[in-house]
């Protein structure tokens, strides 16, 4: 989420982001519920105070009195009903917050759909033949390198197997791309596939404040934990659909010198995705499917634009950079926001 002190100084940025994005925002709404926030956060702190004064006082003899002890009761009560009145208002105000968006950048195209999206760059010739060359399926089968009918057996709509000479290409792209990553400066990891609840709120994979089974394209796992003790430890898991979350959760809750940075990871792992929004699209070959590996680039940088763009453009490069050495032609699109 933005911080509430930055959406109040670009509310005619953020209002034209949510309009091109067709996102239903209340901002006059959202400075409310703010203005009653804030207002409870301090009635909370000058009770605490003062609850804090007559704790102190209690350990006097001499001023503990019965009136005292009633005061300190009494205190006890409103802070306890105040907490619950900002308990609602807090999740009021989330409730607007997760859909605030962010400010796309200014050579960001605004458009409905893919089609809107602007080239920036090409790169590399597409292979004409002088014949009908074979779809990836049509050589996959010939060759016996997937297996698609077994997978749907097995797994379920858009399962598949990768076998033979695939596998070891599949392995090989892999470790190139990763290999190429620690040679710029990459720290590896082979992140948690199997994460909480935060993971995925804080990274933006939820469309709102928790997870939605309609819309979010994520796998929930639906037992509960086993504790040591024979206990059962009642928690939302979700499956992840790339390495990012996990990555960018690596230091949550901590703060980073700014010195060190950026940090720079090239997280590899299995992925997972519902594909919900996609029954019906591309239902032929291995396209959208429910798992497949990737290798994901990861940044942390300042919080300054011109380092964020900088750290960017790095990123591209690399991405380019992979599909030249491998001769992929290639295409770099802004897409619209």
């Amino acid at each position: 989420m933005l911080d509430i002190n930055y959406i109040k100084e670009n509310l005619e940025a953020i209002k034209a982001a949510a309009k091109n994005k067709n996102i239903e925002l209340d901002l006059a709404r959202l400075l409310k519920i703010d203005k009653q926030r804030r207002g409870v956060i301090q009635d909370l702190e000058e009770l605490k105070q003062k609850r804090n004064q007559i704790a102190e006082d209690l350990k006097d003899p001499q001023k503990r009195t019965d009136k005292i002890k009633e005061e300190g009761r009494v205190l006890k009560d409103k802070i306890s009903a105040l907490e619950g009145e900002y308990n609602d208002i807090l999740s009021q105000f989330e409730e607007i917050m997760v859909k605030v968006p962010t400010i796309p950048s200014k050579d960001t195209p605004v458009g409905k759909d893919e089609n809107e999206n602007v080239e920036v760059e090409k790169w590399g010739q597409i292979p004409k033949f002088d014949f009908k060359p074979k779809s990836y399926m049509e050589l996959a089968q010939d060759l016996d390198l997937l297996d698609l009918e077994r997978g749907v057996k097995i797994g379920g709509y858009r399962g598949y197997y990768v076998k033979n000479e695939a596998v070891m290409l599949q392995m090989g792209l892999m470790m190139y791309a990763l290999t190429k990553l620690i040679s710029k400066g990459f720290t590896p990891i082979i992140p948690p596939t199997l994460v909480r609840e935060f993971v995925l709120f804080g990274s933006g994979y939820f469309a709102g404040k928790e997870f939605n089974s309609e819309v979010d394209e994520i796998y929930k796992i639906a037992n509960d934990e086993k504790m040591a003790d024979g206990s059962f430890k009642k928690e939302n898991k979700f499956l992840i659909g790339t390495a990012e979350p996990s990555l960018l959760a690596y230091y949550a809750d901590e703060i980073l010198k700014e010195e060190d940075l950026p940090v720079k990871f090239v997280g590899f792992s299995q992925c997972y995705r519902s594909e919900i929004g996609s029954y019906g699209k591309d239902t032929k070959g291995i396209y959208r499917v429910h798992e497949f590996m990737k290798v994901e680039q990861v940044c942390l940088t300042k919080a300054d634009i011109n380092e964020a763009d900088k750290v960017h453009q790095e990123m591209i490069e690399i991405s380019k950079e992979l599909h030249q050495d491998l001769n992929l032609p290639y295409r770099v699109t802004n897409l619209h926001r």
